[in-house]
C-alpha cells in the first residue's frame, strides 16, 4: 500500500527541514546526514493562483518566493539545492578521507588529496602563474606552423574545459555502434557558442567587446604589455570568429547526418594539407585507426586556411590565451577571479564567486567521479530505492509499448522495429555495475595543479585509448552523485544516477503519486528521448539507420511541428523567443514523459481504493508531484545565454506547456476550455 504522510507531520518535517537548510546555507558546513524534502511539498504551493491559469505558479509561487537564486548562483531551482546538499554531503567525505589517521584505501588517498591540495588556497595563491609558466614556455618556443601538430597534441592532452583550435577524441561509430572510432570535431570557442561571433544586435556587440577585455586581461597578467595584450585579443576574436562561422548551429547539429563524414587518414590529410596529422598522432600517441568521423568537414577547411594566412605570432597567442582560460581555475586568485568575472558575472549575470569548498568538490567529482561516486552510493542509496526505480523503470516502458501498440499513424512494420528498440534500452540505475580503474593515476599532497594536470590527462589517455575497440556498454557518462539523468541514443541506454534518486525527487517516504510525477516523468522523459526528433533515428542496436517508412516519418514529424510552433510563442526573456527547434527534444520528452508516467502510475495502483489527501486528489497530488521538480527561477543574463545554448525551455514552459496539452490534467482539475491551461488544439506525439 503507499505510504500516505498525516498533515501534521509534513508540516513538521518541513519546518526542521527548513530550519536546518537556512542554518547550514548560510554556515556551509559540510552535512554528514543529507536533509529532508518531501517530493510534494504544500508549502510550496501558491494558493492564490488558480492551477488552470497557471499551473507553474500556483506549485511552485511559494518555492519561488522563499528560495531566492544564491548569490554564487545564476540560477536555483529544485535541482540545484539538491546539487548544494548532495555537495555539503561529499564535502564531509573528502574531509573523511583526508583526513582518515590510516587505513585509506587509494581511492580515498586520491580523493582525498585531491581535494585538500584544491583546498589549500595559500599555497595556490603563493604559486601565482608558476605552474602554468612551462606550458606557456612550450607555446613561446614555437618555431612555425609546421611545428604546431606535435605542441598541440601535447595541449589537447593536458587541457580540460577548451578544446583548441578543435576537439579530437574517440567515440561510438554512428554506422557501427559496437564498435569506437576517431573523431575529429569543430571546437576551439572561447565563447559559449557560435552565434555569439555572427549575430549583430546590441547585446552580442557588447559581449564581444567585454569578451576581448577579458582576454587582454589574462594575457596581460600572463606578462603581456597592455599594447601587445589588447591587440592579441583584437586577433584572438578575429580567429574565432572565423571559426565560428565555419560551425554548425546547434539546430543543424541536432541532425546525426549532418555529423557523419567518415574519412580515412588520407582524406582528413587531404582536407588539411596544412596540418600534419601524422605528427599529430604520433605525439599524441594514439592512431586514429582506419576510419575517422570528420563531424564538420567545412570547419577543417576553414582551419587549413587560417594555419596558411595567420601570421605565426597570432596562432601562438590564440593557444597562450586558450591555455590561460583551461588553466584559470587552478591558479591564483587573480586568475580565478577575472575568468569568473566574464564568464559567470557578465555572461550569466552571478553576483558571487562559489565558495571554494564548492569549487573543490566539484573538480574531484568531475575527475573522479567513480571514486567519489563509490563512496556516496554506500552510504546514500539503497536496495530499496534501486529496486523501487527500477519497477517504476519497467512499468513505464510497458506503457510505452501499449502507446505504440495504440498509434493510428504508425504503420505495422514501423511499430515493429520500435517494439525492438524499446526492448533493447538498457537502464542503468543508481551507479555503474563495475567502477573505474583509478589506478595508474597519480594523486600528491599539495600539488594542486599537478594532480589536476594528470588527472586531464588520465581520463584524456584513457578516452583516446578506447579508439579501434569494441564498446563498453557497462560504463557511465555521469557521476554517481551527480543530479541529472540521460539517455544514450548510440548506446540506448537510460541512466538515472544515485544522487537524482534522492528526496524531493524521490520520496521513499512518499506514495506513488508525487513519485511518479516526479521521477516517473523523468524516466518516462529519457526514455521518450529514444524516440524523439534525433533519438528516433537510431535503430535498436544504436547503429544511425532509416528503420521509418516515409509515410510514418512525415506523419511522426506533422506531430512534433504542433510543439514546435506551440514552444515557439514563449517568451524567455525580454524579447527572446525560445528556438522551438533547438528545444524540440527536450519538448517532445516532457510531454512524451509525463504522459507515460501517468499511466504507469494508473496501471501500479490499478484496483487500489486510492483517497484525497490534505485535500488534493491522488491526480492532483500526481501533477503537483509533476510540477515541483521545476520550481526555480534564472537571472536575466543566464535566461539569455540558454536562448541559445540550452536544449530545454524555461522551467515555466516545461510545466505549463506540458499540462496544457494534457486531457488528463485538465480534467484534475476542472479547466475549462479557454483557460491558459488548455490548448483548443492539443499535441501529443506518443
Amino acid at each position: 500500500m503507499p505510504v500516505v504522510l498525516k498533515t501534521g507531520m509534513r508540516s513538521v518535517t518541513n519546518s526542521l527541514t527548513a530550519v536546518l537548510f537556512t542554518v547550514v546555507a548560510a554556515a556551509q558546513q559540510p552535512l554528514s546526514v543529507l536533509p529532508y524534502t518531501p517530493s510534494l511539498d504544500l508549502n510550496s504551493l501558491n494558493r492564490s493562483v488558480q492551477p488552470c491559469e497557471n499551473f507553474y505558479q500556483f506549485a511552485c509561487g511559494n518555492w519561488i518566493r522563499n528560495n531566492p537564486i544564491p548569490a554564487d548562483q545564476p540560477r536555483w531551482d529544485v535541482y540545484g539545492k539538491l546539487t548544494f546538499e548532495n555537495q555539503l554531503y561529499l564535502w564531509s567525505l573528502l574531509l573523511e578521507a583526508g583526513n582518515k589517521p590510516s587505513g585509506r584505501t587509494p581511492n580515498e588517498q586520491k580523493i582525498g588529496d585531491m581535494f585538500a591540495s584544491c583546498m589549500d588556497e595559500a599555497a595556490v595563491t603563493a604559486a601565482a602563474a608558476k605552474p602554468v609558466q612551462p606550458l606557456l614556455d612550450n607555446i613561446a618556443a614555437l618555431k612555425s606552423v609546421n611545428d604546431l601538430p606535435v605542441l598541440l597534441a601535447r595541449l589537447h592532452l593536458g587541457l580540460s574545459g577548451d578544446s583548441m583550435l578543435f576537439d579530437f577524441g574517440a567515440n561510438q561509430d554512428f554506422s557501427d555502434s559496437s564498435r569506437v572510432i576517431a573523431f575529429a570535431s569543430a571546437g576551439g570557442l572561447g565563447l559559449p557558442d557560435r552565434d555569439y561571433y555572427t549575430k549583430d544586435d546590441a547585446k552580442s556587440v557588447e559581449i564581444r567587446q567585454k569578451y576581448v577585455a577579458h582576454i587582454a586581461h589574462l594575457l596581460h597578467l600572463s606578462g603581456d604589455t597592455d599594447a601587445a595584450a589588447q591587440a592579441g585579443a583584437q586577433a584572438i576574436l578575429r580567429l574565432e570568429t572565423a571559426h565560428a562561422k565555419a560551425t554548425l548551429t546547434r539546430v543543424e547539429q541536432r541532425d546525426p547526418y549532418k555529423l557523419l563524414h567518415r574519412m580515412s587518414a588520407a582524406e582528413l590529410r587531404s582536407l588539411t594539407p596544412s596540418f600534419n596529422w601524422d605528427a599529430y598522432f604520433r605525439a599524441l600517441g594514439q592512431q586514429p585507426g582506419k576510419v575517422i568521423n570528420v563531424t564538420q568537414p567545412a570547419f577543417f577547411t576553414e582551419l587549413d586556411k587560417q594555419l596558411k594566412t595567420a601570421s605565426l605570432g597570432d596562432l601562438k597567442t590564440y593557444l597562450r590565451w586558450h591555455a590561460l582560460h583551461a588553466k584559470a581555475a587552478t591558479l591564483s586568485p587573480a586568475f580565478v577571479d577575472a575568468d569568473f568575472d566574464f564568464y559567470s558575472k557578465t555572461l550569466r549575470g552571478t553576483p558571487s564567486i562559489r565558495p571554494r569548498w564548492k569549487r573543490c568538490v566539484q573538480i574531484v567529482d568531475r575527475l573522479m567521479g567513480e571514486a567519489l561516486g563509490e563512496v556516496f552510493v554506500s552510504k546514500t542509496f539503497t536496495p530499496e530505492t534501486r529496486a523501487r526505480t527500477v519497477a517504476m523503470t519497467q512499468g513505464i516502458e510497458d506503457a510505452m509499448k501499449q502507446e505504440i501498440d495504440a498509434l493510428d499513424w504508425m504503420s505495422p512494420a514501423t511499430k515493429k522495429q520500435a517494439f525492438a528498440k524499446l526492448r533493447g534500452i538498457a537502464n542503468k540505475v543508481g551507479y555503474p555495475e563495475k567502477w573505474r580503474d583509478y589506478s595508474k593515476l597519480e594523486i600528491r599532497q599539495g600539488d594542486y595543479y599537478g594532480n589536476v594536470e594528470r588527472a586531464v590527462e588520465f581520463e584524456s589517455r584513457r578516452q583516446l585509448a578506447k579508439i579501434g575497440k569494441p564498446v563498453d556498454r557497462s560504463e557511465w557518462d555521469m557521476s554517481p552523485p551527480t543530479v541529472n539523468a540521460y539517455y544514450n541514443p548510440q548506446m540506448n541506454d537510460i541512466n538515472f544516477p544515485a544522487g537524482v534518486l534522492q528526496p524531493p525527487l524521490f520520496d521513499p517516504k512518499m506514495d506513488d503519486a508525487p513519485n511518479f510525477g516526479n521521477t516517473g516523468a523523468t524516466i518516462g522523459h529519457e526514455l521518450t528521448h529514444g524516440f524523439d526528433d534525433e533519438g528516433r533515428q537510431f535503430d535498436a542496436k544504436g547503429n544511425l539507420k532509416d528503420w521509418w517508412t516515409k509515410q510514418d516519418a512525415a506523419e511522426f514529424e506533422k506531430r512534433a511541428q504542433c510543439v514546435v510552433d506551440q514552444y515557439a510563442q514563449y517568451t524567455i526573456v525580454d524579447d527572446i523567443k525560445i528556438n522551438s527547434k533547438l528545444t524540440l527534444g527536450e519538448d517532445v520528452a516532457d510531454l512524451g514523459g509525463q504522459l507515460l508516467a501517468y499511466i504507469a502510475w494508473k496501471a501500479a495502483n490499478k484496483g487500489k481504493s486510492l483517497t484525497p489527501v490534505d485535500g488534493f486528489t491522488p491526480d492532483q497530488r500526481f501533477f503537483i508531484g509533476m510540477a515541483q521538480w521545476a520550481c526555480g527561477s534564472d537571472r536575466p543574463e543566464n535566461l539569455r545565454v540558454s536562448a541559445l545554448t540550452n536544449p530545454h525551455s524555461p522551467n515555466e514552459y516545461r510545466i505549463n506547456g506540458v499540462v496544457a496539452n494534457m486531457p488528463q490534467f485538465q480534467e484534475a482539475f476542472s479547466c475549462k476550455l479557454g483557460q491558459p491551461m488548455v490548448r483548443e488544439k492539443a499535441c501529443k506525439v506518443w
